[in-house]
């Protein structure tokens, strides 16, 4: 049996709650949530998130204020993986619980904000997770992901059947800076800059017609 609504955190009503307007089409309108996960590893069941970074787009700017990091206290942690991220089991930064960076982040994920991420679905998968632990549901937003709209915006010719690109080659491709990479929040900026770019190259009429083409790969829905 699930958890009773009156048992449910009252930061997941108000989450819940915000999504009944309808999303904007027009693409200068909608609040885009750009956002990353360092996890312990890359199985759902297993591993945990380490850090949350986010930061929300609208009209074709980063608006900074909404920008945020947050560093999750562990009890699960694969010393294999702080070569990826560097973030140490006992390092000084500062930690709150899983169940406050979550509520941070449904935050600025309320009223219909679209998630985008890179390889989002993973991402996606571990946040759900973390929701389903503490007895919520999983995320209501729409999403997007950066992989396959790169993917759809080169020539035919040139795209590829599984639609994988790390970020490193959208960093190439559209020359971005890699200084923060690999922490949560630096990621989020990366994606943010690519999918600007992306959306220069794809020029989408509506949020509709931009969502269409992710949903032509669903290869991430298999994570």
């Amino acid at each position: 049996m699930g958890v009773k609504k009156e048992h449910l955190p009252e930061f997941w009503k108000n989450y819940e709650a915000s999504f009944k307007e309808e999303i904007p089409q027009n693409i200068a309108d909608v609040s885009f949530v750009v956002l990353d996960t360092e996890t312990t590893g890359f199985s759902l069941k297993k591993d945990r998130m380490l850090s949350i970074g986010a930061l929300r787009l609208q009209n074709s700017s980063i608006l900074a204020k909404d920008a945020f990091e947050v560093f999750l206290e562990q009890t699960t942690f694969d010393e294999k993986t702080v070569e990826i991220h560097g973030i140490l089991k006992k390092g000084k930064v500062k930690r709150i619980q899983e169940l406050e960076g979550l509520k941070i982040l449904l935050k600025l994920l309320e009223n219909n904000a679209v998630i985008v991420a890179h390889h989002v679905g993973f991402d996606i998968g571990m946040i759900n997770e973390a929701l389903i632990r503490h007895g919520m549901s999983k995320l209501l937003n729409k999403s997007l992901d950066t992989a396959v709209l790169f993917n759809r915006s080169l020539p035919r010719v040139k795209r590829k059947t599984d639609g994988h690109y790390s970020l490193d080659v959208l960093c190439e491709e559209f020359n971005i800076s890699k200084t923060d990479r690999h922490t949560a929040l630096g990621d989020a900026y990366i994606t943010a800059i690519a999918f600007l770019r992306i959306l220069d190259k794809l020029k989408p009429v509506s949020l509709e017609k931009l969502l269409k083409k992710d949903r032509f790969w669903e290869f991430w829905k298999t994570f």
